[in-house]
């Protein structure tokens, strides 16, 4: 968009009549990304939840967090890989078909046999003997939940990139955004509702059919209605020599940024799994009033819908202020709501009208998304975009892949440690994996606010 087009205004509906002019098979694609944002978003949040009722504990949450994260840094290069070799069409429904076979395996998993691991002798060493639960398959399911996010992270942001002016970078992530965050909007208020109804595991195996009938419908759509004959998104993923070239010829903008991030992700990594947990488990706090009872597991949804609610609120009027601040002070913020966030949860009272304060406060941080989106890909060359952002996303994510595992030997684990210095002892609990989550955090935004650095089309 040239700058003559440009007005002052925020215009809340401008994204909207963005999206409604794409091309028809883009168009479709993001219907079809909204639709499985929906899917995830009234599922995956609920996952640690669902692996308590299934006779885990927090250590297998954990562990449950970092195959995620795992999964989220490797699957966008086998991903990419086979969309090269045979196709987006082909591709997309592949994925789509593996993710939707995820969630039924997930809703069956209570039904499904455990596992016993044999018992080997290695010398005087006795190895295995260990009975594996029903939540196996959650594991199981995740391998295959996961598939459809393989494909299009580097493309999409090249797309945005080649199709906005350098100076409106931000705006043109927030009107795909706001799309996406519509998923995440109405997939936990769909979830609410359905746990709302009925006793959890009941409920969930209830909102995990419907998340598969979600993704068979934009499964079923993405494959009739894509035109994916001009695609034009970029070369193959050529091994590990591609990163590293990618490493070296990285701006050095997005160094400061990447350090920060990743701080900030490995900080959210130690807790995000338990956020759940903390507000059915650990708080324990329902909802009362305006006619309805809403038991801890269905105010979570609640919860989501309205932090996704101020996210889409003030996602454009945010990416607004970042034209006319730059895009560090709006970045910044974003750190810093992801740091404090944890720390205020932990400590919290019982109180169903603070954890609504604090869930909205906590959808100001998805707010800078399009601005952070824009420092990362706006400094890269015009067309080597895509190839930059897989390459920051596999860094940081691939670094940030223990997190969660941490996190769970934090919060579930049973041991205690001496701190002479302090004459303290640190206890594992949930207080000190979320304060050492904030701790960390912080770290990331003090970084970013001494040696992050401004794009130059916003300075």
């Amino acid at each position: 968009m040239s700058d003559d087009t440009t007005t002052d205004g925020v215009d809340a509906l401008d994204s909207y009549r963005q999206f409604f002019a794409l091309q028809p098979d883009v168009l479709v694609l993001s219907a079809a990304m909204l639709v499985f944002s929906l899917a995830f978003q009234m599922t995956t949040r609920y996952v640690p939840e669902y692996i308590y009722t299934l006779g885990a504990g927090g250590a297998i949450v954990g562990l449950y967090g970092s195959l995620g994260n795992l999964i989220s840094a490797v699957y966008p290069y086998p991903g990419g890989a086979l969309s090269d070799r045979v196709g987006s069409r082909v591709a997309l429904t592949a994925f789509a078909v593996v993710t939707t076979a995820g969630f039924l395996v997930w809703a069956a998993a209570p039904s499904l046999p455990g596992v016993v691991v044999p018992e080997i002798a290695l010398g005087p060493l006795d190895l295995g003997g260990w009975a594996v639960g029903a939540w196996l398959w959650v594991f199981v399911g995740l391998f295959l939940t996961q598939a459809w996010k393989s494909f299009g992270l580097g493309a999409t942001f090249a797309i945005v990139k080649q199709a906005t002016d350098p100076s409106r970078l931000a705006m043109g992530f927030a009107s795909t955004e706001i799309f996406r965050r519509v998923g995440f909007l109405l997939g936990p208020a769909i979830a609410a509702a359905v746990l709302a109804a009925t006793e959890f595991q009941v409920g969930f195996r209830y909102v995990l059919l419907l998340a598969a009938g979600f993704a068979a419908v934009a499964t079923v759509a993405q494959q009739y209605l894509y035109d994916a004959s001009e695609d034009t998104v970029g070369d193959s993923f050529e091994g590990l020599d591609t990163i590293r070239a990618d490493l070296a010829a990285m701006p050095e903008t997005l160094r400061p940024l990447l350090i920060a991030d990743t701080l900030i992700r490995f900080a959210n990594g130690l807790v995000y799994v338990f956020f759940v947990v903390v507000v059915t488990r650990y708080l324990g706090v329902g909802f009362t009033g305006f006619g309805v009872s809403l038991s801890p597991e269905a105010f979570f949804g609640v919860l989501l819908a309205v932090e996704m609610v101020v996210a889409i609120l003030t996602k454009v009027p945010v990416s607004k202020l970042a034209e006319r601040t730059g895009l560090k002070p709006v970045v910044g913020l974003g750190f810093l709501v992801y740091a404090v966030f944890p720390v205020l949860l932990i400590n919290a009272p019982a109180d169903q009208w603070v954890l609504v304060a604090l869930f909205a406060f906590s959808g100001l941080r998805f707010a800078g998304l399009p601005a952070h989106k824009a420092l990362i890909v706006g400094p890269a060359e015009q067309d080597a975009g895509g190839r930059i952002t897989g390459t920051y996303y596999l860094v940081r994510n691939t670094i940030v892949i223990p997190s969660a595992a941490v996190g769970g030997l934090l919060y579930g684990g049973d041991w205690a440690v001496p701190v002479p210095l302090l004459d303290a002892v640190l206890v594992a609990g949930p207080e000190l994996s979320f304060t050492l989550a904030t701790v960390t955090g912080l770290l990331g935004v003090a970084y970013f606010a001494v040696f992050g650095r401004e794009f130059d089309a916003y300075a």
